[in-house]
């Protein structure tokens, strides 16, 4: 009797033994599982979860403008006095809601295509409509003794800026700025140029691209990873490295993410590329991300982070690269003195951000994130937040210009384009990815735990049993 009850406990120990060990050779085991199957989904190719989502976006994706209303017109103009601003918004658009065009799948494990620019006006998501009027700057007088250095050419742009009654500053409808209007002053020049402008002008029924990336057929590690854009490896707006076009479009990273990783991510709209280093865990929709936000240290000037030199490309709002938080990307815009940084100068020097009044940068609402499902590396929720400012700077030949004492950043406007993934792709993406996973993981926890729990148990059964025969 004995016997036959020391072997039962034996038999159970055993028993909770293989239980033990059959959760943890599942842990490999069911990680390569897992692992092939996200590489095969994660590949874009037709067919795949990420060639769907790749194809057209699987959420719907919004740009919400903010503009700045100068609020002190009279003083600024008579006086050089600093712009009061008030941001009026948000006005917000639908974006990248058309499929990629143009789509070649390459033999070297690329697909190359072009992504086509649109953007449809959300009134009910909106503050106001399109044909609100705001008081901003007036981009073509501004910009003008930027791309015309010369004394003599000046005089001439102060005369047809004086005939069309131009000022420094302008009244214009959010659609104005935005997207386009004639400029009366361009249209008083007698060259052939284009008079209409707009901050975002041409827009609508243009083309951002031609991009190439890697599939990840031929290499998991490289999927959406950009090999060029419009057939270049280099942009030719920077030196060295920082011109280089490094990481993916930020929709997507190659599987298998780690929170030591800095993800990398090429913006057009911005002019180079960038990164995100990891900040915490999210849960969105039940669906565990990472959080990845791009740091202080990006923006950063050259003096805190040396890496930073080949984006310092002028010497005056930089203070000889010792200020931080914008970045001239007039190489990138046909000259014109265009400066992005974070909204609301986040991040920037003290000498910046004390040039105009009214700004209050906050991490919360004005930093760029992306959040990421680490296992396939999709970004299912993002945030990405930019400021678009124009350089005043004095000319004694315009008039218009006349009464600004030094050269300082001017604020237009700050965008935040976002999206989440919607509540359908979020239910398909539990049921094949993230579920699948979490399910695995319990399963080897609960094997492993109530294997532990039955071996001891029976294990310690089997001792006391024998300790008492014993006595």
């Amino acid at each position: 009797m004995g016997c036959n009850r020391n072997c039962g406990l034996l038999t159970g120990a055993v028993i909770g033994a293989v239980l033990a060990i059959f959760g943890g050779v599942l842990i490999p085991v069911g990680d390569n599982l897992i692992g092939k199957a996200i590489e095969k989904e994660a590949v874009i190719s037709n067919g795949t979860i990420a060639f769907d989502n790749w194809l057209v976006p699987g959420s719907s994706v919004y740009r919400q403008f903010w503009i700045f209303h100068v609020q002190n017109p009279t003083e600024v103009l008579e006086n050089g006095s600093r712009p009061k601003l008030e941001q009026r918004g948000p006005y917000t658009y639908r974006v990248r809601y058309l499929a990629k065009e143009n789509i070649t799948e390459n033999s070297d494990g690329t697909i190359s295509y072009m992504l086509p620019n649109a953007a449809r006006f959300e009134p009910d998501m909106s503050v106001g409509t399109e044909n609100d009027t705001i008081t901003c700057l007036n981009l073509a007088v501004v910009a003008a003794p930027a791309l015309y250095t010369n004394a003599f050419i000046q005089l001439l742009l102060n005369t047809w800026i004086k005939s069309s009654k131009s000022s420094m500053l302008q009244n214009r409808t959010v659609k104005e700025i935005l997207w386009g209007y004639k400029d009366p002053f361009l249209n008083k020049v007698p060259f052939p140029l284009d008079p209409v402008l707009g901050v975002f002008y041409p827009y609508n029924g243009t083309y951002d691209g031609l991009y190439r990336v890697y599939t990840g057929k031929e290499d998991i590690s490289k999927t959406a990873i950009i090999e060029s854009y419009k057939n270049k490896r280099n942009l030719s707006y920077w030196e060295g490295y920082c011109d280089l076009v490094n990481g993916t479009d930020g929709a997507s990273f190659p599987p298998f993410v780690k929170k030591d990783q800095v993800l990398r991510f090429f913006s057009s709209d911005i002019c180079r590329s960038i990164y995100g280093v990891f900040q915490g865990k999210q849960n969105v929709k039940g669906i565990p991300l990472y959080r990845f936000t791009v740091p202080r240290e990006a923006f950063a000037s050259p003096v805190e982070v040396g890496d930073n030199y080949c984006f310092c490309t002028e010497e005056v709002i930089s203070q000889n690269c010792t200020a931080a938080g914008v970045l001239d990307i007039s190489a990138c815009k046909g000259g014109r003195p265009v400066y992005i940084s974070l909204p609301h100068f986040l991040h920037a020097s003290e000498s910046i951000l004390n040039d105009v009044e009214g700004l209050s940068p906050n991490e919360k609402e004005h930093e760029t994130f992306l959040d990421v499902e680490p296992t396939t590396g999709f970004t299912l929720q993002f945030a990405k937040r930019l400021q678009v400012n124009l350089l005043v700077k004095p000319a004694k030949k315009i008039e218009a210009l006349s009464k600004v004492k030094k050269p300082y950043v001017f604020p237009i406007l700050w965008l935040n384009e976002s999206a989440v993934i919607g509540d359908a792709k979020a239910e398909m993406f539990r049921k094949k990815v993230s579920g699948r996973v979490q399910m695995l993981s319990l399963l080897q926890m609960v094997l492993i735990i109530t294997g532990s729990v039955v071996f001891l148990a029976f294990l310690g059964s089997y001792f006391i049993c024998r300790s008492k025969k014993l006595k």
